[in-house]
């Protein structure tokens, strides 16, 4: 499986303000780039927390590409999806990832898989999407699950939208939050293939080379 992770951060590395809250970061020729990125995978991954702050669609929006949606993950180890949030809506598939039970939750299937150091075994999550045919995963966030991707080895190219812009703020959340690295041999390393200026900043495209998994 080829997994991708995709981001927009401010020139500090921030996603959103101090209190979580969204920010615009993106212009409209990176958006329709997102999207046009969306239509081309099987699935589309966040965590619960991306639902809770957000409430995206996390769908295909026809006036920038053309496809199906791709199927929704969610990451959500105590089943805090509301009910009502949009990701649960019929315009596509969606497979919730927990630590609880298997079933079904609305219009979305329930998967369980084992926690692994307090968090969701990826090792997992990534062996039911393969099992359903998943070849091609966009992870979209939020840091702490863009850091566990890259910490386990798991992902093989990520894209940085950066804007032109500074957000600040010791607690607003950044491109990977979590731990972090323990010790220099923890360092994520990272190789670019492009850097692309665009409306509002420069998209930066890296091939993930630490730990880096092939063949999934």
């Amino acid at each position: 499986m080829r997994v991708i992770i995709n981001c927009a951060a401010s020139v500090d590395g921030k996603i959103a303000l101090p209190s979580r809250e969204q920010t615009k970061i993106s212009g409209e020729e990176d958006i329709a780039r997102v999207h046009r990125l969306r239509a081309s995978v099987d699935a589309i991954l966040v965590g619960v927390g991306t639902i809770l702050s957000d409430d995206p669609k996390l769908t295909v929006k026809k006036e920038y590409a053309h496809g199906a949606n791709p199927i929704r993950v969610v990451l959500d180890s105590r089943l805090r999806t509301p009910e009502s949030a949009q990701v649960l809506n019929d315009m596509a598939p969606t497979l919730i990832f927990n630590a609880i039970k298997n079933g079904k939750y609305g219009n979305a299937e329930l998967i369980k898989c084992p926690e692994k150091d307090g968090k969701l075994d990826l090792d997992c999550v990534l062996r039911e999407l393969e099992k359903r045919g998943v070849g091609a995963l966009m992870v979209e966030g939020g840091g702490t699950i863009i850091w566990n991707f890259l910490k386990e080895g798991m992902a093989d190219e990520l894209n940085i939208f950066v804007g032109d812009m500074v957000i600040g703020g010791r607690d607003s959340p950044t491109i990977a939050d979590g731990e972090g690295a323990k010790s220099q041999d923890e360092i994520i390393r990272l190789m670019r293939i492009e850097a692309k200026p665009m409306e509002g900043g420069i998209l930066l495209r890296y091939e993930v080379l630490h730990g880096k998994v092939s063949g999934r």
